[in-house]
């Protein structure tokens, strides 16, 4: 399934164009003719990225950004006319990633999507996505999978095991996982907390009776085990 990308410019001509071109490399493309109608259609459709005109009628680009940036942070390249650096800074100062300024080259732009894309889908696997064997924690979604299947953890299971696989190796004590879990709603004693693990075991592990993920430090706590 190829990349939706939003157009924004008040010029039908430019629509067209950026619509036929990226159309034929692979992406889905909706417009909007001016930065109010933007919003509606970026909140309906939810594109992966943002191609942003400055200068339009009733809302203009940086107008846009301010009021997008308070709701999503979905990747925006400006569109500008005029060859002012002023320009970009304030567009890049209000949120967005990168710019083109008219007339730019069509092979140029698709370059500048793919790296923007390309750059935001690292900072998510970087930040948001934990991978350890077949498990998968992804804080974007507060999901978790094991081997591709979903699995439903309570809200203090996901907290639970998030602190582990943030610090994979590190021995947690009974102590620090009930403080951290207590910002979730936790008050429960040391008893509470092992039932907690050995329910997220019976989730997640192969042989809950031989952890692969959840390790036991006797006489201290728990950590998450990954493959060197």
């Amino acid at each position: 399934m190829g990349y939706k990308i939003l157009v924004v410019d008040d010029q039908s001509s430019v629509r067209q164009l950026l619509q036929d071109y990226l159309t034929e490399h692979g992406f889905k493309v909706v417009t909007a003719t001016d930065g109010q109608n933007a919003i509606y259609t970026a909140r309906h459709e939810e594109p992966d990225l943002i191609l942003l005109d400055i200068m339009m009628p009733r809302m203009d680009g940086y107008d846009f950004l301010r009021q997008y940036r308070q709701e999503r942070q979905t990747p925006v390249i400006i569109i500008t006319a005029r060859e002012e650096e002023t320009d970009a800074v304030v567009g890049l100062e209000l949120g967005a990633d990168d710019y083109v300024i008219k007339p730019f080259r069509m092979r140029e732009l698709v370059a500048r999507i793919h790296a923007v894309l390309r750059r935001r889908e690292d900072e998510h696997e970087k930040f948001f996505l934990f991978r350890e064997g077949d498990l998968i924690l992804d804080e974007r979604t507060h999901s978790i999978t094991v081997k591709n299947e979903p699995v439903l953890l309570t809200p203090i299971e996901f907290d639970l095991l998030r602190a582990l696989m943030r610090s994979p190796g590190r021995v947690f004590s009974r102590s620090e996982l009930i403080n951290h879990l207590s910002e979730s709603g936790f008050s429960g004693l040391d008893s509470t907390l092992n039932v907690h693990i050995r329910n997220l075991r019976i989730k997640i592990e192969p042989d809950p009776a031989k952890p692969r993920y959840i390790d036991t430090v006797f006489g201290v706590g728990y950590r998450f085990l990954a493959e060197e």
